[in-house]
């Protein structure tokens, strides 16, 4: 797939090379990271618009790694060794590397945000996704991913930060794009995928003990070898939420 990189001038290409093509960043462990509204306040700003739906900060040089097809769908390039992990063993493991395009929201009301998104999976991309983010700073944050796991089987897999990580894999999916969903009603936090965006199927749900300022966001990740591009369509932040937290719908 082709990259046109949405930058202007010098600047934006050398953030591209530092972000999306240089060695990685030091990985760094979860104690190192601030937390709550001065991290949010300190994420660079940017303007990305897919359809109807802007991103408006970008953690990790995201803005320059992304390009918007005609359709308004977004690409999404990530070089390897980028991603988003506290480790809970010792933190040995920790990165947070990963580039996220975000849009802020009010956690004291009901959100719902939707896209169907396709991964680039290959021989070696052990761990390539496509994610939906909800992030409140690098230790306090859920992933909702469709990943390639250790046997090359292609996944949906969830993982809930707070302080340090858990990592939950899924139901198997034969096909190459899936939808995924993250709502909630203030009070609850529920994510789903589904194949057609009718059914939805229930992957995790938890009481929203998020802070009132947080962000949603979307990313591609590949924490092993090769890159990963990751195609997001459809994509929809509505401000209601899902009347069947079982259902989906």
């Amino acid at each position: 797939m082709k990259r046109n990189i949405i930058c202007h001038g010098l600047i934006a290409a050398s953030l591209f090379f530092t972000a999306c093509a240089s060695t990685p960043n030091e990985v760094k462990s979860a104690q190192d990271h601030p937390t709550d509204l001065d991290q949010i306040n300190a994420i660079p700003a940017c303007a990305v618009t897919s359809g109807d739906l802007i991103f408006t900060h970008a953690l990790n040089g995201a803005d320059t790694c992304v390009s918007v097809l005609p359709n308004g769908a977004l690409e999404f390039y990530c070089r390897e060794g980028l991603d988003f992990f506290c480790d809970p063993n010792g933190g040995k493991l920790s990165n947070t590397t990963l580039p996220i395009l975000l849009v802020p929201v009010d956690n004291a009301k009901p959100f719902t945000l939707i896209a169907k998104v396709t991964p680039e999976f290959t021989p070696e991309g052990l761990y390539n996704a496509a994610d939906l983010f909800v992030y409140a700073n690098d230790t306090l944050w859920q992933k909702l991913a469709f990943e390639q796991d250790e046997y090359g089987a292609h996944r949906i897999v969830s993982v809930r930060t707070a302080g340090t990580s858990d990592d939950s894999n899924h139901d198997k999916i034969d096909d190459t794009s899936v939808y995924l969903k993250i709502s909630s009603d203030a009070s609850t936090i529920a994510s789903y995928y589904s194949l057609d965006k009718k059914k939805w199927h229930m992957v995790r749900l938890y009481k929203n003990d998020y802070p009132a300022d947080i962000y949603l966001g979307v990313s591609s990740q590949s924490p092993q070898k090769g890159g990963c591009t990751s195609l997001f369509e459809e994509l929809e932040l509505s401000y209601d939420n899902v009347q069947d937290f079982r259902m989906g719908e």
